[in-house]
């Protein structure tokens, strides 16, 4: 059953819980590279099962999902109260070829965003944290509830390729 887009934000928050976010996006990058680091490119691109993302896929899709939030923090830093579209992750995932993407261009791709990204929220005054926009599905998200979100969300996909490494996904 699909989770409902609530379900999915809780799901994300809880991930982050008490832990400071913007530490943990800074530690994503590096903590995936460490995982990933001497795989061979078939450790890297064996799917778990069918329909799920193999680790490559995974990578793929950090490197992506970061340019959609450069975009999305941007304009809602700039532009209180904004409509933010959603973005269908499978569409992208078969229109970007993640299957067939080099792993390591992919890590470097999300680690370049990420420390822009980062960079950027460091350097924007504290009280544009408080501008949200409104995104199509899950309704009104401030700078600093993203923050915390893109930190589940890294510690998500980061689960995600232990379990695969590990042979229990």
């Amino acid at each position: 059953m699909q989770e409902t887009p609530q379900q999915y934000t809780e799901r994300l928050l809880s991930y982050s819980e008490g832990k400071e976010p913007m530490r943990l996006q800074q530690a994503a990058p590096k903590r995936l590279a460490g995982l990933i680091k001497g795989k061979n490119k078939k450790q890297l691109a064996r799917r778990p099962a069918p329909g799920k993302w193999s680790i490559a896929e995974i990578v793929a899709h950090l490197a992506d999902a970061e340019i959609a939030i450069a975009w999305r923090l941007r304009q809602i830093l700039s532009n209180n109260g904004i409509p933010v579209q959603a973005f269908d992750q499978d569409a992208w995932a078969t229109t970007f070829d993640y299957a067939h993407r080099d792993p390591k261009e992919s890590l470097e791709l999300y680690r370049v965003l990420r420390e822009a990204n980062l960079a950027m929220l460091k350097a924007a005054p504290r009280q544009l944290w408080e501008n949200y926009g409104v995104h199509q599905e899950r309704g009104n998200e401030s700078i600093g509830h993203i923050v915390r979100m893109i930190a589940g969300h890294d510690l998500n996909h980061l689960r995600q390729v232990e379990q695969i490494l590990n042979g229990t996904r």
